[in-house]
């Protein structure tokens, strides 16, 4: 490992102790190195501002840095155990390359502000892919919701309650996803502060120019107070974690659908070939591990909202315990949008088996219809019901088509209000 940037004179370094300090932080801090980089960039312009470094000086660093990060594309550099994490191997390219201006980039900043801003920056970009990826969902789920208008089952236990339609099921997956796509929106509008400048969290004794590093980097405002840059630390991130976890809950409610709707026992939907697998022993079996897998991933999000949460019973200022944030949300936005990247294509390819649908009716499920028949002509419900339960069809019978063409309340089939859902699609990701 290079020398530490905390070492001190005479004072050896036990390596199981450093070991256990350092963690995972280097393999984690691949995630953010680019980001430190670019936050790194945006520093030395802004200390040539203030006459801490020449033009010229500011000038070579940037050029280093940029090398550094092609360097890190094409495979030429690899943050590994040569170094304590992401900040250090920085600044040790810039020493190597510019000798003492080099040691000039740590002036005014801390490795406390320094994964801030870093964190910041990755977490904005995630949940841009997650907007995105959201939006897509949605998009897919009204094309269908349009094409598509087969009677299917509607069910509450588990149990078949009352005829619902394949595109009530796609606008409901549709309407959620749009949810989604406004929720990213807001967690991503709502860390988008910029905490570079606050350094260890009480302030430098230096004019730095914030609001320049704050434009220079894109974030919409600077997080004016040392102090609450250190706060924000773990609760930005919850507000990141949450976002997800709400998409993750609708694909894993999606997932369950399709685990049901796959099953011999149902057989409403086939799905992809590429999409299963088969089974290690039983030649018949083609198996929905991904859907299985997909409505599995919430758990990671969950495990990830959970460890944060445990790691913020802290006190104000900075503490070491935050080191372990990283590695939850890591875990948690690469498995979480690995599973939403993967949705899209299964949305499109999934059929529907008509004929399997049609065989799922039952007259119990045309109840409801004829209680509220009963009660549009004057009866009271309750006495309308028990009359339904008795004699469940309506006065058309038991024709689904009938059933659904008869839904006319607002978001029923026979007012999807898909027309207010293609608006609202269409918006959020202005």
């Amino acid at each position: 490992m290079s020398e530490l940037l905390w070492q001190k004179p005479g004072v050896e370094v036990d390596p199981r102790i450093q070991a256990f300090l350092a963690g995972d932080d280097v393999l984690l801090d691949r995630e953010f190195i680019q980001d430190d980089i670019t936050a790194s960039a945006a520093h030395a312009r802004g200390l040539a501002r203030i006459g801490i470094l020449t033009g010229d000086e500011a000038e070579a660093m940037c050029r280093e840095l940029a090398a550094l990060s092609e360097d890190l594309k094409s495979g030429a550099f690899v943050l590994d155990e040569r170094f304590e994490d992401c900040h250090s191997a920085i600044e040790s390219r810039l020493v190597e390359r510019l000798g003492d201006v080099g040691r000039k980039i740590h002036t005014g900043r801390s490795r406390n502000d320094q994964i801030l801003v870093a964190t910041r920056l990755w977490l904005k970009r995630k949940l841009g892919e997650l907007r995105a990826l959201c939006h897509e969902c949605a998009g897919i789920c009204l094309q269908r919701a349009e094409a598509e208008a087969l009677p299917m089952p509607g069910y509450t236990h588990l149990q078949r309650a009352v005829v619902s339609s394949t595109a009530m099921w796609w606008a409901g997956f549709a309407e959620a996803f749009i949810d989604d796509t406004v929720r990213a929106s807001q967690a991503r509008d709502w860390i988008d502060a910029n905490p570079l400048g606050s350094a260890a969290g009480y302030g430098v004794n230096l004019p730095l120019d914030r609001e320049f590093s704050t434009q220079e980097l894109g974030f919409g405002r600077m997080q004016v107070s040392p102090i609450y840059a250190q706060l924000s630390r773990g609760k930005f991130e919850l507000a990141a974690v949450d976002a997800l976890g709400a998409a993750l809950l609708d694909l894993r409610r999606l997932a369950w659908d399709l685990s049901l709707f796959t099953t011999a026992e149902f057989g409403f939907v086939g799905l992809p070939p590429q999409y299963t697998t088969g089974s290690s022993i039983m030649p018949n079996k083609r198996n929905p591990d991904l859907v299985e897998l997909m409505r599995a991933t919430y758990a990671s999000i969950a495990a990830a909202r959970t460890e944060l949460e445990q790691l913020l019973s802290l006190p104000s200022g900075y503490h070491r315990d935050l080191q372990f944030t990283k590695g939850a949300l890591v875990h948690a936005f690469g498995r979480g949008l690995g599973a939403l990247a993967l949705l899209p294509n299964l949305l499109r390819g999934m059929q529907w088996k008509p004929e399997r649908l049609a065989l799922a009716f039952d007259d119990g499920m045309y109840a409801t219809d004829k209680a509220v028949e009963l009660a549009v002509s004057g009866l009271p419900f309750r006495e309308a019901y028990k009359l339904a339960a008795v004699e469940p069809l309506p006065s058309y019978g038991a024709v689904p088509e009938a059933s659904l063409a008869a839904r006319v309340s607002p978001g029923g089939h026979a007012a999807l209000g898909l027309e207010i859902l293609k608006r609202r699609w269409s918006v959020v990701m202005g």
